[in-house]
């Protein structure tokens, strides 16, 4: 019997035009479309609940990148970093 994996859940805090945003938002598509189990929820920093994570999380910049919860970064996201993370 083999399991499935657990996808990892990415929560991505976003600004309308902000290119790092966008750059995120393509990385993670891409690794989803390289089959990484990953979730991807994307919340408005400007939304209540957009802002109450940047303060939670004492983000200065957009993206604000949460895996399982947990910050992994601000500003631009470290493909390789995620990479590892995922265990690619």
């Amino acid at each position: 019997m083999t399991t499935v994996p657990r996808p990892v859940q990415v929560a991505v805090v976003e600004n309308p035009g902000c290119h790092f945003c966008d750059d995120a938002q393509a990385v993670l598509a891409g690794l989803v479309s390289e089959g990484h189990t990953i979730e991807v929820t994307s919340l408005d920093a400007r939304a209540a609940d957009g802002q109450a994570l940047m303060r939670e999380h004492r983000a200065a910049m957009t993206p604000l990148v949460l895996v399982d919860g947990s910050f992994f970064s601000q500003g631009r996201l470290p493909r390789r970093k995620l990479l590892r993370l995922l265990g690619a």
